[in-house]
């Protein structure tokens, strides 16, 4: 049986050489400052979960949070969700979610967390030749949006699939919320050093962006911060947006994605050709080439075809009448300018 967030949460405590943070960057010693109030926190969620009720929901009665730390049009997250969808419909679904009422639809309901469970189950709904039999396990408790986004905290501070741009997503929705870069710390296992450097590429890099590179597993902060940097020219972000709807981008894995994003944010990407294009021109009497003159920016040649190999000789042999004449013509003009 598969561990729950909060058993896996408790088995943490006893491993605090081990980091939250998925940038290796980030990981020395972070875990062992920053992760024990959360840890804290354990014994109250049990103990607070034990009291409540496990009801069965409806699954369109819920909606998701509205504060977002998963990206949705990721790749990745979408193999695991149909891998988590197949685990639920054959073994069933062991771990409750928790919702709030909804603060504005009646007999209805907001997830604090469980998103991946509640995905997974509407996606069983949606295939199900009887989608009303189908239900969620839930907790149900009042909370506040303050609370709401603390509960899913204590689901992100022990879940090791966060990408680096995802916690520095989840740290906006954070900042949002209203709590503190030091009140962060705790939730994200990181330093308020650390949380400042999120804000500095999430602040640097536009949303839209962001979403369209997607979760950018196994990208960490050096990459990203590199991005950032090339984004403080204001031309740059334009570069990238004209690439993100082209087929070779959206047909990419998302770690290639913020490469390609890269490569049109830099001021390479973007210059300007300004060298002529190639020049062709044939010599030709009728349908008869004797001849072809290529031009570019490496310069001219002339090339001569295998069968008009008699020319060729007759204009080696002209060659020094052709440069003195052309010569003379050059004298005059100068003279004339």
């Amino acid at each position: 049986m598969k561990k729950s967030i909060l058993q896996r949460m408790a088995a943490a405590e006893s491993r605090t050489e081990s980091p939250v943070l998925s940038d290796a960057s980030d990981k020395p010693s972070l875990a062992r400052r920053h992760s024990s109030p959360v840890i804290s926190n354990v014994g109250r969620a049990l103990t607070q979960l034990t009291e409540d009720s496990v009801i069965s929901l409806d699954p369109d009665r819920i909606d998701r949070s509205p504060y977002r730390d998963r990206f949705g049009n990721d790749e990745d997250a979408a193999k695991e969700l149909e891998a988590l969808k197949i685990s639920i419909a054959s073994e069933g679904q062991k771990i409750p979610v928790l919702v709030r009422p909804h603060p504005t639809r009646a007999d209805h309901y907001q997830l604090a967390y469980g998103y991946r469970r509640w995905a997974a189950i509407k996606a069983i709904m949606a295939e199900s030749d009887r989608p009303e039999t189908i239900k969620i396990r839930a907790y149900v408790r009042e909370l506040s949006d303050r609370q709401l986004i603390e509960e899913q905290s204590l689901e992100n501070g022990v879940r090791e699939n966060l990408t680096w741009i995802e916690q520095a997503m989840w740290a906006v929705q954070l900042k949002s919320a209203g709590l503190s870069h030091r009140a962060m710390c705790p939730i994200l296992g990181a330093s308020e050093a650390a949380i400042s450097h999120l804000f500095r590429v999430t602040e640097a890099v536009p949303e839209d962006i962001i979403l369209a590179i997607g979760r950018a597993k196994g990208v960490g902060r050096p990459k990203w911060t590199a991005f950032a940097e090339l984004l403080k020219d204001p031309s740059s972000a334009a570069r990238v947006r004209k690439i993100i709807d082209t087929v070779e981008f959206r047909g990419a894995d998302s770690s290639s994605r913020i490469a390609q994003a890269i490569r049109a944010a830099s001021s390479a990407a973007d210059k300007v050709t300004t060298e002529p294009a190639e020049e062709i021109v044939d010599f030709a009497v009728g349908d008869r080439v004797f001849g072809r003159m290529k031009s570019n920016s490496a310069g001219t040649t002339v090339s001569i075809p295998k069968q008009e190999r008699a020319f060729a000789r007759w204009l080696a042999d002209r060659m020094p009448d052709l440069l003195s004449e052309y010569n003379n013509r050059s004298d005059r003009t100068h003279q004339e300018v």
